[in-house]
């Protein structure tokens, strides 16, 4: 009730004009049929309501249970989504429990199957290149996520060259073996990258992602699994479960075998008592580091995390370039309204800046975003200043954080770069750290790590070495044919 309170004091804010913007848009920019799309996004409303189902043993499935997603402008019913209760779990754990631990594929199994997920990755990007697909997926996103539209592109351009990265042949060398030389002729130690599974009812692969990112994340980490040979359950948010159901869809039609991923929607309880009736070798959750650390006990340790970011900046003592650096403030800030894992979270200003513009434009930025073109929504932060004896201190706050996922060091001053970078970044974890005048700490694209550090549950997303780190383990192969040593003898016991 307070949520459904707060969407429609929200939309009593809302100009009856941009709220027709949102929901009915421009004929220029109405997508025609798409052939692997089930809605159509300008028609989803209160009247008209968008179904969400779920895909197990390569059916889409209803359920006997709709759970209602509000709009998150106005408060209508504007989607149902196919919830599977505690009761519906077993054609799910049916259907991974005919993948063996060894994988679909792995280096000698099936190894055809890189190539089919390598044509599957070209399908898939040439269809997000095309305007129309694109704008669909920016819509959708924007639908039950609200951001800006550019915000929500972003998202899609990212997915979309991320697949361009995983073309062709890019998807095997994921597999890519070494060999050492042994102790004797005709042994040999080759290293693998071997999936996880699953094989059995106790043996599953999972994907748990959030609300904000609906397509960037599941889609980069679902296809990081397959990439690797496992077959993984999909679970999305439900709020925004509808972004990912279409894109399965999508993946489909570009020929991803609808056996190889299953998709779930369903509430925490039912998920928990899923993965814990399964017993799961490896889950890979995006979220809350309160319900990611309950799922690390619950799943004995076999999981990865990307979990919350407290994302801290620092500005040196070189003032330069005010207005770049405000602009980059308020974008990793208050973008997305401030809903990312990467969002700025704390500033520490060096003294210089105080003398400066940058709060004054920081605060004119801010107050040009508004909620009638999605550009923000509520938002909270505080800023803290520092002088040059008062690192120390600095440190010993960025040690006391928790969540070490991005962090930005903002400064092209070589004294301070010498003297004190190397110090910063020597002294702090950050998985993901930007140093230098153009630093920031959201706007990841897909050609680097992305992910937290410090912790040896972090799970990293994009590059090759996030997905063989998350989506593989290692296994070690060691060839040892002889020939036996010229007059060998049964040795004395030892």
């Amino acid at each position: 009730m307070h949520r459904l309170q707060a969407f429609r004091e929200m939309r009593a804010r809302v100009p009856q004009k941009a709220f027709n913007w949102l929901v009915s848009f421009n004929s220029s920019r109405c997508i025609h049929s798409l052939p692997f799309a089930t809605v159509n996004v300008e028609e989803i409303s209160g009247s008209q309501p968008a179904e969400v189902h779920n895909l197990v043993q390569g059916k889409w499935t209803g359920s006997s249970k709709w759970n209602t997603i509000l709009d998150p402008l106005n408060g209508e019913s504007f989607i149902k989504v196919a919830e599977i209760d505690e009761t519906g779990i077993q054609p799910f754990v049916e259907s991974l429990s005919k993948c063996p631990k060894h994988g679909l594929h792995n280096p000698f199994k099936e190894p055809e199957r890189y190539l089919m997920l390598g044509d599957v990755s070209v399908k898939a990007a040439h269809m997000l290149s095309q305007p129309k697909v694109s704008d669909f997926f920016t819509r959708l996103i924007q639908r039950v996520s609200p951001k800006s539209y550019q915000q929500a592109l972003g998202e899609v351009f990212v997915t979309r060259k991320f697949l361009e990265n995983f073309c062709g042949d890019q998807v095997r060398f994921l597999a890519r073996s070494f060999a050492v030389p042994g102790n004797h002729l005709g042994q040999q130690s080759h290293g693998f990258r071997w999936p996880y599974g699953p094989v059995s009812v106790e043996a599953l692969v999972t994907i748990i992602t959030p609300f904000n990112f609906p397509l960037e994340i599941p889609l980069l980490q679902l296809m990081g699994a397959l990439y690797m040979g496992n077959k993984p359950v999909l679970k999305v948010d439900s709020k925004v479960s509808i972004v990912m159901e279409q894109m399965l869809r999508l993946l489909h039609d570009c020929g991803l075998p609808v056996e190889d991923v299953d998709f779930i929607n369903a509430d925490g309880k039912t998920m928990n008592k899923l993965l814990l009736e399964a017993n799961p070798r490896m889950t890979l959750f995006t979220g809350s580091s309160r319900v990611a650390d309950k799922l690390a006990v619950d799943l004995k340790g076999r999981i990865k995390l990307e979990d919350a970011g407290f994302d801290w900046k620092i500005l040196g003592p070189d003032v330069k370039e005010v207005d770049y650096i405000a602009w980059v403030c308020d974008q990793d800030a208050y973008a997305c309204s401030g809903q990312k894992c990467s969002a700025q979270s704390m500033l520490f200003m060096h003294e210089n800046w105080s003398k400066s513009s940058l709060l004054r434009q920081m605060n004119d930025l801010a107050a040009r975003r508004k909620l009638e073109d999605l550009t923000v929504g509520p938002v909270l932060t505080v800023v803290t200043e520092y002088k040059d004896n008062q690192i120390p201190m600095v440190l010993d706050a960025l040690e006391r954080m928790h969540a070490h996922l991005t962090a930005a060091v903002v400064s092209n001053d070589q004294l301070f770069l010498q003297a004190r970078l190397a110090e910063v970044i020597g002294k702090s974890v950050n998985g993901t750290t930007y140093a230098g005048l153009r630093a920031r700490t959201t706007g990841a694209p897909q050609n680097h790590w992305f992910g937290p550090a410090g912790d040896p549950r972090g799970a990293g997303i994009g590059t090759p070495e996030a997905i063989k780190l998350v989506w593989s383990c290692h296994r070690e192969i060691i060839y040892d044919f002889g020939p036996l040593p010229q007059k060998w003898e049964t040795p004395a016991s030892t």
